[in-house]
């Protein structure tokens, strides 16, 4: 058997919340290419 304990809750919470901000950040950046032209209109359905 393991010594490890299960994450509690609060760390659980933590790493969603640093995901989901890390998603929004890589979303804007790829907004923010677009809109700037970085990234032709042709590759955006």
């Amino acid at each position: 058997m393991s010594n490890e304990h299960p994450p509690t809750v609060g760390e659980h919470t933590r790493a969603a919340i640093n995901e989901d901000w890390a998603a929004t950040i890589v979303g804007l950046v790829l907004l923010a290419l677009v809109i700037t032209g970085v990234i032709p209109t042709g590759l955006v359905p």
